[in-house]
């Protein structure tokens, strides 16, 4: 018979042996955990750059419809997407505008192009070389 308020011995669990149990798991499961978290983080960059990047070449195109030159819509992509890292830099951010200033007539279709060089944190999460990432939006609307 079992006496009320006591453990059977059966169901005891010797601690001496468990003791450096949580410290195996945790040794185990930590690094997975990180390399998850950081690459849902490096992706939300990734994202946040293409949403940002796609947003200056609409803004472009709008505003090239209204007759700007090709200077200008330049200079607007530039400050829209202003929040990217090396966005004043020509080699990591490029704005194409055709057809030319010179060419843009009622009915023609202007496209703006918008080319970035993404560079990731941590380019061995991407599974690349390099860290540079490239992304690209391409936005065409008539005049």
């Amino acid at each position: 018979m079992v006496q009320v308020g006591r453990t059977p011995g059966f169901l005891k669990v010797p601690r001496g042996e468990e003791r450096g149990q949580a410290v195996v798991e945790t040794a185990l499961v930590l690094p997975v955990l990180v390399l998850l978290v950081v690459g849902i983080l490096e992706f939300g960059r990734l994202f946040g750059a293409y949403l940002t990047v796609a947003h200056a070449a609409r803004e472009g195109a709008r505003l090239a419809v209204t007759g700007a030159t090709d200077a200008e819509i330049e200079d607007l992509v530039r400050r829209q997407a202003s929040s990217l890292d090396g966005a004043s830099d020509p080699a990591r951010l490029a704005v194409s505008v055709t057809p030319p200033f010179a060419e843009r007539t009622a009915g023609t279709r202007v496209t703006v192009s918008v080319n970035y060089g993404f560079e990731f944190l941590l380019p061995w999460i991407a599974g690349r070389s390099d860290s540079v990432f490239p992304l690209q939006a391409r936005l065409s609307m008539e005049m």
